[in-house]
């Protein structure tokens, strides 16, 4: 039994970095593609991002140095904390008090999943931005 729970805790942990793999290959294929990052100037996203990116990255280029950056923060494991950001962000004021009575195991797995997603549509927007971008210079993938 004890194997076998350490079999999938050996999965589970490859599944994340491999969740975190895909994003930084994302985004490297992104910065390999996008060689003029400045074509992406006032170009719309398509995607429908939530109001407090939006206004950070009106455009692809922002959406572009955004992607970068997180990639940066993912592989340093190093995220700067800005005392701005935290006071702007209605997010980080959402309540936690209805999570804190949650067992300890239930609450890792939704942290977990919630990584998970952040992760894949990270891993989205980066390939929708090479993409665009690839339009944009009219080769078709």
């Amino acid at each position: 039994m004890l194997t076998m729970q350490s079999a999938e805790n050996k999965l589970n942990k490859n599944s994340l970095l491999l969740a975190l793999r895909r994003y930084s290959s994302a985004v490297n294929n992104m910065e390999q593609t996008v060689l003029l990052p400045s074509l992406l100037r006032d170009v719309p996203s398509d995607d429908v991002w939530d109001s407090e990116v939006a206004e950070s990255c009106e455009d692809l280029y922002g959406n572009y140095l955004m992607l970068k950056t997180i990639r940066n923060m993912v592989e340093s494991g190093l995220v700067p904390l800005d005392e701005n950001k935290i006071k702007e962000s209605p997010v980080l004021h959402q309540t936690m008090e209805p999570l804190l009575d949650t067992n300890p195991e239930s609450l890792f797995c939704f942290h977990l999943r919630g990584l998970f997603t952040v992760m894949n549509t990270l891993t989205k927007r980066s390939q929708s931005v090479t993409g665009k971008y690839m339009e944009i210079i009219g080769v078709s993938n």
